[in-house]
């Protein structure tokens, strides 16, 4: 008899969240414990390698005691995790070889203008998916070959190995089946030719990062390991991990935003826009494109053709209408997702907050913007930290424009709200300029989308329904959800049980001619930002 549940985890950036589902996809039980950074120098944000190992031990332990659950109860487990925040351990003593360097650190900035000038740097966004910053892992594995001794040395021997948290935590927690992600992680660490299915030796090369301790990409949906779990009252299990995600990768699939146009926006730390692909890969200039999840033919039940398919490592010829990278010895269909971060959202909310003083809880944030019916001509840029997709700026600047001696607090925090709206219609009219795809509905979530009135705003500017599920633990969701269809809970995709909960949808009440003119103020606003810093 198949075991009655199964463990989601969702290791992230601020903390680690666990949740135990039943086979009708229900919640039963839920964990979360906040994750301390370090900032041991300016511009330098680290984490604990043992500190998230401790957090997630005591979230399975709380999700299970909520749950009534026994570990030995649990049929399988899915890690959603944190990408570009890099783990390196001794795998001979399963201890880290050193703090981790998160997405959020900026120490390798200078590395950004020599890699711009290497002969093969225009190739970068075509084969890695993405253009890397300084965010990405790949700079972060080069800055310590360069500057950390200690850790370069371990890194050319064969008992070191690089992951991101997901691995670690197999690695330190439980019995690994070998060094391995799935293809989102991998190609999310910004090695990893995603096209040919391969890392780039060239840019492994450049970067001087030895290939030994790099994981090898295997589908989403794969025998990862087993973690040993143990409740608060002493039981323990080992349960096999079934199931290993990007964690941006998992909201969408989390949404049950599976069909090609289906998008979902996270509003975070800082927020990002998902949209489901299909198995198309498209050329894209301005727009990242990743592996979504990668499932085998019976599960995601899309017959393989013969047409562009390929074997790993075989070369992907450029085709102007995207091709199938689809590998019919181990019949694994990948499905990819366009992903664009907006600039700041969450830390934007924290600067109002605690610097301007504008609020003093983020959760005023959409009453103070809907006490007033319009900015009154206050346009506000939030590129405190540059301006992303599709203006890819790294020199603008945060700017507040049209100020009058009667506007107030509520108007600029109105032209924040409506700032966040203008960016994901940027982002959205890039989409369908590059790819043809039009988003005809988005699916919300994320800390500020929870007030009214700020779905409100943003679906008046966007002109598109918004739909904000009640549910809000979509990345532990799908975890748990890909484990279930690996174990065989649900025999294929069509199987899953829908996010439960019910939902809100605010529909758009502004005119076209409305929403057009606002947005093009909100662009000339944007011009006189970029290219404002010269540092």
């Amino acid at each position: 008899m198949l075991k009655p549940f199964l463990l989601g985890i969702d290791q992230g950036t601020s903390g680690s969240r666990a949740l135990i589902l039943d086979h009708e996809g229900q919640v039963r039980g839920y964990g979360y414990r906040s994750l301390a950074r370090l900032y041991p120098q300016p511009g330098w944000v680290e984490q604990d390698p043992d500190a998230v190992v401790a957090g997630v031990a005591e979230v399975i332990a709380e999700a299970m005691d909520r749950a009534g659950c026994r570990p030995g109860e649990i049929a399988a487990g899915g890690i959603a995790c944190q990408r570009n925040t890099d783990f390196i351990w001794d795998v001979r003593a399963r201890r880290p070889l050193a703090p981790a360097i998160t997405w959020q650190d900026l120490r390798t900035m200078p590395l950004l203008a020599e890699l711009a000038a290497w002969p093969q740097a225009d190739q970068r966004r075509q084969r890695l998916g993405y253009f890397p910053g300084p965010y990405s892992s790949s700079l972060h594995l080069a800055w310590r070959m360069r500057y950390d001794p200690e850790v370069a040395a371990a890194l050319r021997t064969d008992h070191a190995r690089i992951g991101f948290s997901a691995a670690w935590l197999l690695a330190a927690m439980g019995q690994p089946s070998g060094h391995v992600m799935d293809y989102s992680l991998v190609q999310a660490m910004g090695l990893y030719d995603f096209r040919a299915e391969r890392y780039w030796n060239e840019w492994l090369d450049l970067l001087g990062i030895p290939p030994a301790p790099l994981p090898q990409a295997v589908p989403t949906t794969s025998d990862f390991g087993t973690l040993a779990i143990t409740a608060s009252a002493g039981l323990t299990a080992d349960i096999p991990i079934l199931a290993m995600i990007g964690d941006q990768q998992a909201a969408l699939f989390g949404y049950d935003c599976r069909s090609p146009g289906d998008a979902e926006c996270t509003l975070g730390t800082a927020s990002f826009v998902n949209v489901c692909l299909g198995n198309q890969a498209p050329e894209s200039d301005k727009v990242n494109i990743y592996f979504a999840w990668s499932l085998p033919v019976t599960a995601d039940r899309r017959p393989l053709t013969t047409d562009h398919q390929t074997t790993p490592g075989a070369h992907q010829p450029k085709m102007s209408k995207g091709h199938d990278v689809q590998n019919p010895k181990s019949k694994i269909v990948h499905t990819y997702c366009l992903e664009a971060e907006t600039a700041a959202t969450g830390s934007a909310i924290r600067w109002m907050q605690e610097h301007a003083r504008f609020i003093d809880h983020y959760t005023e944030v959409g009453p103070l913007a809907a006490s007033v019916p319009d900015s009154a001509g206050v346009v506000f840029v939030p590129a405190f930290t540059g301006l992303f997709v599709p203006y890819n700026d790294p020199r603008a600047r945060g700017a507040i424009l049209g100020m009058t001696l009667g506007s107030t607090r509520a108007h600029i925090v109105r032209a924040f709200v409506e700032g966040l709206a203008f960016q994901v219609r940027a982002i959205l009219e890039t989409i369908e300029a590059e790819t043809g795809l039009r988003v005809e509905q988005l699916k919300l979530g994320g800390g500020v989308s929870s007030s009214n009135e700020v779905c409100q705003i943003i679906a008046d500017q966007l002109g598109l329904p918004l739909i904000r599920p009640s549910f809000a633990e979509t990345t532990a969701r799908a975890a748990a959800l890909l484990a279930g269809l690996s174990a065989g809970v649900w025999p294929a995709l069509s199987d899953l049980p829908p996010i439960p909960g019910d939902y809100t949808t605010f529909e758009p009440r502004l005119s076209a001619d409305q929403r057009d003119a606002a947005y093009a103020h909100w662009q000339r606003a944007v011009e006189r930002a970029k290219g404002w810093s010269e540092d």
